[in-house]
């Protein structure tokens, strides 16, 4: 976490609702919360109205320690990396009962008509660049590759994943990501790292498969819609 430059600060209870059976802090929980907080942070810095549609392309979340109920939550936020239309932001979430979560995010700023790409206004690139000095992010998928079939399991959507831009929300797919990790409790005791990057969007009505396939003590997934990947993820020990 760097010690100067603009880290925003805000904190909460753990709800009841984005915990599992083990009282623990779930992953799409971890996605729901850091989008939040990216909220906050846009209205703490003045820009929410001027900036207020993001989408994301990645997000990676290593649980070091566990986060369990009950417990508060201090999430710090502050960006790693940006370019005029996109910027890597980090969240770190630490919990009174000793948890400690830290994620990283590749956002991209989104016009509400054209969806497509937007320039950041150059008040909100220099609050943010004080916390990098990389100002020319480019994008590099981490997660290439077609899917494996060595298991298959279905992801039936509902009305309320849809978002703002009729697409799957990114805190939904991370559901589906406990689905399959549901499979493989053993390589993912943490503290372990888990990725979702995604490709291309999920629309309404789509049927949806996860294929997983389990390799080097890694587990590699993919959100299928008629045979084309549409996210790619990893579940692996850190």
């Amino acid at each position: 976490m760097p010690d100067q430059g603009y880290v925003f600060r805000t904190g909460w209870r753990l709800l009841t609702s984005d915990v599992d059976a083990s009282l623990r802090l779930r992953l799409d929980g971890v996605a729901r919360n850091v989008q939040e907080v990216g909220a906050e942070h846009l209205n703490d810095c003045g820009y929410a109205d001027v900036h207020p549609h993001w989408i994301v392309q990645r997000t990676v979340i290593d649980v070091l320690t566990p986060i369990t109920l009950p417990s508060d939550i201090v999430f710090r936020r502050w960006c790693s990396g940006i370019s005029t239309r996109w910027c890597s932001m980090r969240v770190r979430l630490d919990g009174s009962d000793g948890g400690r979560i830290e994620t990283e995010g590749f956002w991209i700023n989104m016009n509400e008509d054209t969806a497509t790409p937007s320039l950041i206004s150059e008040g909100l690139f220099e609050r943010f660049a004080t916390t990098t000095d990389d100002r020319r992010l480019k994008w590099r998928p981490w997660l290439p590759g077609p899917a494996s079939s060595e298991s298959v399991t279905p992801f039936p959507l509902r009305h309320t994943d849809i978002d703002l831009f009729k697409h799957v929300n990114n805190t939904i797919y991370w559901q589906g990501v406990h689905e399959i990790l549901a499979q493989y409790p053993d390589v993912v005791s943490a503290p372990y790292r888990a990725v979702v990057e995604y490709r291309k969007p999920i629309q309404p009505g789509e049927p949806v498969r996860i294929h997983s396939a389990l390799g080097n003590g890694e587990v590699r997934l993919w959100f299928v819609v008629d045979d084309e990947v549409r996210a790619a993820g990893l579940l692996a020990a850190l």
